[in-house]
């Protein structure tokens, strides 16, 4: 047997944590999915509980009938606490980075799993991990808070990072930038003066507060406002399916990566 690649998550995990990135996946790339062939799902590193394993399963299967989920976690204890869990479509198997399913998965999705690792490290992992899609096929690969309000995730393909998008309760925030501590590795410790993600995130807070006054007709009134006062000066996504008024109405903004990508020079 293959030794799993990486290192074990603390596990943290709960109902509903990923509901935010579930619902985009069957939104934006549902119809990706649907094209495949035998699409395959993994859900690498689902941490202590089988639960958001089986929720993406359930989420997924409305749009993509015959999509197969297969939860991969390092720790032996927590795929065996799994394992009754199974069921037609729905499988977890002991494993890493290297991905132990029989062929290659049209969607990887890693969440709370690369926040461990140093940003070089975060950045070869996405490499190994894109290796081993199915031609076509996406990784999307974030973080979020524990109760899964505040998220920020990064969608890639087979020649690397493509969107970045955040994602957020309308009461769960402050400012914008309070997401900032749940950016992927590759970009949390870039938010700094000279890097794009920190102009980003200072124009979105800029946006935020001057679109105030459309507080009074509901903070999702005011992140609406606030969005389209900075697609002005920022190429936010604005037509489905990545982005538009159905999208931001969730509390969703989706970026090209090119937009805030690491200063090549940093």
């Amino acid at each position: 047997m293959v030794r799993p690649v990486g290192a074990i998550t603390r596990g943290t995990t709960g109902h509903n944590r990923l509901r935010r990135a579930d619902r985009w996946v069957a939104a934006v790339h549902g119809s990706a999915l649907r094209a495949a062939h035998r699409p395959l799902v993994v859900d690498l590193g689902y941490g202590a509980s089988h639960a958001t394993t089986l929720e993406l399963f359930t989420r997924l299967r409305v749009v993509v009938p015959g999509v197969e989920v297969v939860g991969v976690e390092i720790d032996p204890a927590r795929v065996a606490l799994a394992k009754p869990y199974e069921r037609a479509g729905l499988s977890f198997r002991l494993g890493g980075f290297e991905l132990p399913v029989a062929r290659p998965p049209a969607l990887v999705r890693a969440f709370n799993v690369l926040r461990q690792y140093g940003e070089a490290e975060a950045w070869h992992y996405w490499d190994v991990l894109r290796d081993r899609l199915a031609p076509g096929g996406l990784l999307v690969e974030g973080t979020c808070s524990e109760t899964g309000h505040r998220a920020v995730w990064v969608c890639l393909d087979g020649d690397g990072p493509r969107t970045l998008t955040f994602s957020a309760r309308f009461d769960a925030f402050d400012r914008p930038s309070d997401l900032a501590d749940r950016l992927p590795k590759t970009l949390i410790h870039r938010n700094v003066p000279g890097e794009p993600i920190h102009a980003f995130l200072r124009d979105f807070d800029h946006a935020w507060a001057v679109s105030a006054p459309y507080g009074v007709h509901g903070l999702r009134q005011r992140w609406l406002a606030a969005v389209g006062a900075l697609a002005g000066s920022w190429p936010v996504a604005n037509r489905p399916p990545l982005g538009g008024p159905r999208r931001w109405r969730l509390g969703e903004l989706t970026l090209p990566w090119s937009a805030v990508a690491p200063d090549a020079g940093s």
